[in-house]
């Protein structure tokens, strides 16, 4: 479980149900992390609700805090725990993409190569 994890709710009544759902879907997107990472997360869950008359709108966003770098994900539907669900699945896809850019052996040879490039070229001329 994400361990920093802060919910500010405008104008939306945050119930004990919301917050636990909120909680035990975007808490369990740690396991998409190395072990290193999951401490330095940081997590920030924003929930507005806007009464138009001619339509509810519930607006649900996450920022995820790393310490280089941010990812975010949000949704406006007409039902909160339906935003919850889509902005979990757009998150996961998004941290699956983070980690195969940095934990991934073919980014380490792609770097240690293009290194290796500029430094032989360096000695060449």
């Amino acid at each position: 479980m994400i361990k920093n994890m802060t919910i500010k709710a405008i104008h939306v009544d945050l119930d004990d149900n919301l917050k636990k759902y909120i909680n035990k879907k975007i808490g369990r997107l740690d396991k998409y992390l190395k072990s290193d990472l999951k401490n330095k997360l940081i997590a920030e869950v924003y929930l507005k609700e806007s009464k138009n008359k001619d339509r509810n709108n519930c607006y649900f966003e996450v920022n995820l805090i790393f310490p280089n770098e941010k990812i975010t994900a949000e949704e406006s539907t007409l039902n909160m725990y339906a935003a919850v669900d889509i902005v979990e699945e757009k998150l996961k896809h998004q941290l699956i993409k983070y980690n195969q850019k940095h934990h991934s052996v073919k980014f380490y040879r792609h770097l240690i190569n293009k290194f290796k490039n500029k430094h032989i070229k360096s000695i060449n001329n």
